[in-house]
């Protein structure tokens, strides 16, 4: 069973040793948030928590952009790996983002996954220029360009967003890099089935997992995507805090516990703190459970 470190909004401070702990204690790989900007003011709700507490924590919480984070951590380690829970996909132009992700793949040693997902709110794609209704369809092109890029061949693509002629990049990784879907949503679901390599959940508990995890099967199923290919399932349950209960999560299918290691939501929590409980953690639950 591997187990992934969530770590939160802010503390970036702390990232490079964070991650170097972590290495050794055992983890198998560090999440990292994705906020490009707060707007003062929305109409849009968050799905997962109130709205109005989550925009309270993220208008002080600061965010260093994921592939920079990745890869100052990725200089530091050698074997965990990385990917952003999740990125911001539609509202970035996406040739530039499989030349950020083909970037870290190399430089990481094939240690980089793309944990991909649509925003919640509105102005980030408003404020980008991006039309906001067209945020799917959007999404499902993106990662086909991606994907195309990320072969190192000539790849055109004419679509209904993106259209552009025959290019390469130069270098791209030796190993396909893995793209997890993130979304409790219908549309969600049925992309990760379709044409992710893995999925992603937000905060939730056992039953709603389960739940998920059985419609992801049947969409897989009814895709053909099933028997062709692997499919991760990283899972954030934070209920979860004894051996039983992660055995519980693994028994529904679970591959990937996300978890905490402190409250991600006090900014208190000094360095040491934070080290320890990454360091107890596994000691406690992740030797125990390997």
């Amino acid at each position: 069973m591997r187990f992934t470190l969530m770590l939160g909004l802010g503390g970036y401070q702390d990232y490079l040793e964070i991650a170097r702990v972590a290495e050794a204690a055992g983890w198998s790989a560090l999440s990292v948030p994705d906020s490009i900007f707060f707007p003062r003011k929305t109409a849009s709700q968050y799905p997962y928590a109130d709205t109005e507490a989550v925009r309270q924590f993220l208008a002080v919480a600061p965010v260093i952009e994921p592939s920079v984070a990745i890869a100052g951590m990725a200089a530091v380690t050698s074997r965990i790996r990385f990917y952003p829970g999740v990125l911001k996909v539609p509202v970035r132009q996406p040739l530039l983002l499989a030349k950020s992700i083909a970037s870290l793949a190399v430089m990481s040693g094939n240690r980089y996954a793309l944990g991909a997902g649509i925003s919640p709110w509105e102005e980030d794609f408003v404020y980008n220029g991006v039309p906001f209704e067209d945020r799917g369809t959007r999404m499902d092109e993106c990662i086909e360009i991606i994907r195309g890029a990320l072969t190192g061949d000539y790849f055109e693509y004419h679509g209904k967003h993106y259209d552009f002629g025959p290019m390469k990049l130069c270098p791209v990784p030796d190993q396909p890099v893995p793209i997890l879907i993130g979304g409790h949503a219908k549309p969600a679901l049925a992309r990760a089935a379709r044409i992710g390599d893995g999925w992603i959940s937000a905060n939730t508990d056992l039953d709603t997992l389960k739940s998920l995890i059985g419609q992801l099967d049947a969409l897989r199923t009814e895709f053909g995507t099933r028997d062709t290919r692997s499919f991760e399932i990283h899972a954030f349950d934070a209920n979860a805090k004894t051996i039983d209960d992660f055995k519980r999560l693994r028994d529904i299918g679970v591959t990937d516990i996300c978890a905490s290691a402190w409250n991600v939501y006090d900014a208190t929590t000094g360095r040491e703190e934070k080290l320890e409980g990454i360091r107890r953690f596994a000691n406690e639950i992740i030797a125990r459970l390997n």
